[in-house]
C-alpha cells in the first residue's frame, strides 16, 4: 500500500465531510450511510471503532470495526467476536485498494488487541461485497446475522 494511506479518528473538523461520503448507487442497499454508523458508534463507544480512510489529505472512505461482541447474547455457546462492521469507499475512489487497506487495518487492530479471527457480515446480491470479502480470505461460517452471511478469516500472528 502507498505510504500515503492512513486512518484517522473522526473529529469536529472532519465529521461533515465523512457524512457526505457516498458509495455507488447500486451499493447503497448493502451499506448504511456514514451518519448512521457514527450514531451507532456514539451510543456504543466501547464496541465501535470508527475511522476515516485518507490517501494523503484526500478523504476516500470510512471504516468501522467492532470488538468483543456476541451476536446472540442469549446463547451461552456464542463467543466474543471482533471484526469489520462497516466499510464505505467513496464512489469515485473504488478499485484503488482502499477497501483492502481498510480491512487489513481492522485485522491489524484485532491482532493488536489479542484477537486471532476477524468477522464480517455481508448482504448477498449482484452488487454486494461478497466477492470482495472472499478475495480477502473471509469464508462463510454457515451462520446468518439477520439476513446477512457471516464470514470469518483467521489472522496469522504479526511477524517480528
Amino acid at each position: 500500500m502507498p505510504p500515503s494511506l492512513h486512518l484517522e479518528e473522526i473529529t469536529p473538523g472532519t465529521v461533515e465531510a465523512a457524512c457526505r461520503l457516498t458509495v455507488r448507487p447500486e451499493q447503497q442497499e448493502f451499506v448504511e450511510p456514514v451518519a448512521r454508523s457514527l450514531a451507532e458508534a456514539y451510543v456504543q463507544p466501547g464496541i465501535a471503532w470508527p475511522r476515516l480512510i485518507f490517501d494523503g489529505s484526500q478523504l476516500v472512505g470510512f471504516v468501522m470495526a467492532f470488538f468483543d461482541v456476541r451476536f446472540d447474547p442469549d446463547d451461552p455457546r456464542d463467543r466474543l467476536r471482533s471484526g469489520l462492521w462497516r466499510l464505505n469507499i467513496a464512489a469515485d475512489r473504488q478499485g484503488r485498494g482502499y477497501g483492502r487497506f481498510a480491512v487489513e487495518s481492522v485485522c491489524a487492530e484485532i491482532r493488536r488487541r489479542g484477537g486471532s479471527r476477524a468477522t464480517v457480515t455481508w448482504g448477498v446480491g449482484e452488487h454486494g461485497p461478497e466477492r470482495f470479502y472472499l478475495r480477502l480470505g473471509f469464508r462463510p461460517t454457515g451462520e446468518l446475522s439477520g439476513d446477512q452471511t457471516v464470514g470469518e478469516r483467521e489472522l496469522a500472528p504479526e511477524g517480528p
